[in-house]
């Protein structure tokens, strides 16, 4: 495990890491989970030759620490994930990043183009949505006050994410985790859609076969390598880790 401070207040973000050949390759989890548990597998995959490879954890999550000052928005935990990059000697990475964390990923790109060499979404979010619903299958976190959920929101998100997903987001701040679902349902100006589509770099977008992102023809257009995973479930790198690490074995150098 390595860690760097990353915050002011002395925070560190953590990261497990897996040795190998630069350029390294970094991991980026969802909104409430971890890196380590849901990337392990993919990352010391024998379809992928071995390059450094960081499972790291932004602030509020996982292993890394909880600043009770930090604001929790993509931007700043961009900003976070930058500096812990550097301060880790990475640069022209290539990032691996699901749903919440393809959003910080895109942003990251964004604002910190020298540490991104190419980028794969998984199953990310590229759009605001309306904040007060709950989709099927959502947490519905950012449709309660920071003071509601950190009183009781939480006990009814657990009921509605089941105990799988509960095992990692149990683990989470439960500020940062509302103050990150408030930031992802607000979404980025410009949007994250955009931002994706003007980057220069590599990209692609995995989902699960059947559920294409929307506009994917768009994303096509402007480059997006649009990949559908055959039979997955909740988490692709979990449920198809054999052509998820293919997937990523046929796309990054």
């Amino acid at each position: 495990m390595h860690d760097a401070v990353v915050h002011p207040s002395g925070a560190r973000i953590r990261w497990v890491e897996l040795p190998g050949a630069e350029p390294s390759r970094v991991y980026v989890h969802g909104l409430g989970a971890t890196s380590a548990p849901y990337y392990a597998e993919v990352a010391a995959h024998p379809l992928l030759p071995q390059h450094r490879s960081l499972l790291i954890d932004l602030l509020g999550f996982g292993i890394s620490d909880r600043p009770r000052d930090f604001a929790y928005t993509l931007e700043t935990h961009a900003d976070a994930l930058a500096e812990a990059l550097r301060k880790a000697g990475v640069a022209g990475a290539s990032v691996i990043a699901h749903s919440m964390g393809g959003a910080v990923a895109i942003v990251l790109a964004s604002r910190h183009p020298e540490l991104i060499a190419n980028l794969v979404l998984v199953d990310a979010d590229l759009d605001p949505y309306p904040p007060a619903s709950v989709g099927p299958g959502g947490s519905g976190i950012a449709s309660y006050t920071e003071e509601a959920f950190v009183s009781h929101g939480w006990k009814e998100v657990r009921e509605r994410v089941g105990p799988h997903r509960w095992s990692a987001m149990r683990l989470a701040d439960l500020r940062g985790l509302h103050r990150t679902a408030v930031s992802l349902a607000t979404g980025t100006t410009p949007p994250m859609r955009r931002l994706l589509q003007d980057l220069p770099i590599p990209l692609a977008f995995l989902h699960p076969e059947g559920r294409p992102p929307e506009d994917a023809d768009s994303l096509r257009a402007s480059g997006v390598r649009v990949v559908g995973i055959p039979e997955p479930g909740d988490s692709i790198m979990l449920d198809n880790p054999e052509v998820f690490a293919r997937t990523l074995a046929d796309f990054l150098p």
